[in-house]
């Protein structure tokens, strides 16, 4: 994306910000982030991405957008995280694809699932609730618009893991409620791709992120 089209977004920040300060702020469900509640990872963490078809937004491969979020938090533990796909009954992380009616961009609930605690994410896909701006950029580039969808399941993963937010603008789990440049952050990834394959690879997290996630995981 080039230099003009993020400072095009500049404008609609404050509108922006607000929605991801939404975000940042979920419901947590009685999930308070007051200290790390980690899931049970002695075995595979079990996952189910939703199908989202017929969604205000999403497109098939956001559910890949979705995978490659967990594995860059896999990556990042090192051997202390490992995930595996499971039915909807019995996965430990669910993530739902939701209508812009259905409440934040971003959303992470806790679950119960056979005794365990797991946790329910909810992503809305559809770029027309960030703005008209944003939408039209997002719409003339793919790129802009899939680094937005998996930079917010990277984000609400993180708190499904155990993961609270932080006042550092490098990291994922950077909360806007401190007053960061919207448009910077969506706008520094999106500069790191040249095509959609790359997401897989450049995670988004932080070092911090890692020394974090870390902490929680790896105990080697």
């Amino acid at each position: 994306m080039s230099r003009r089209a993020i400072s095009s977004i500049a404008p609609v920040a404050p509108v922006l910000i607000l929605l991801i300060v939404a975000l940042n702020s979920a419901r947590m469900g009685g999930w308070q982030l007051t200290g790390p509640r980690v899931l049970d990872a002695r075995d595979p963490i079990t996952y189910f991405i939703a199908d989202g078809s017929g969604r205000t937004g999403f497109r098939a491969g956001d559910r890949e957008l979705a995978r490659w979020a967990l594995e860059a938090w896999q990556r990042s533990a090192a051997k202390g995280l490992r995930f595996a796909p499971a039915a909807e009954s019995s996965a430990l992380i669910r993530l739902y694809w939701a209508e812009p009616s259905e409440g934040n961009y971003g959303e992470m609930r806790p679950l119960t699932v056979g005794g365990r605690r797991g946790a329910a994410v909810y992503i809305r896909p559809d770029m027309e609730s960030l703005g008209p701006d944003i939408a039209h950029l997002a719409g003339e580039d793919v790129l802009l618009r899939d680094s937005i969808v998996y930079l917010t399941c990277l984000h609400e993963f993180g708190h499904a893991l155990g993961l609270e937010h932080t006042s550092d603008f490098a990291d994922i789990m950077y909360y806007f409620g401190y007053g960061g440049d919207v448009a910077e952050y969506f706008g520094r990834y999106r500069k790191q791709l040249h095509s959609r394959n790359d997401i897989a690879s450049v995670s988004g997290v932080s070092d911090a992120d890692v020394r974090r996630i870390k902490a929680l995981y790896n105990h080697e």
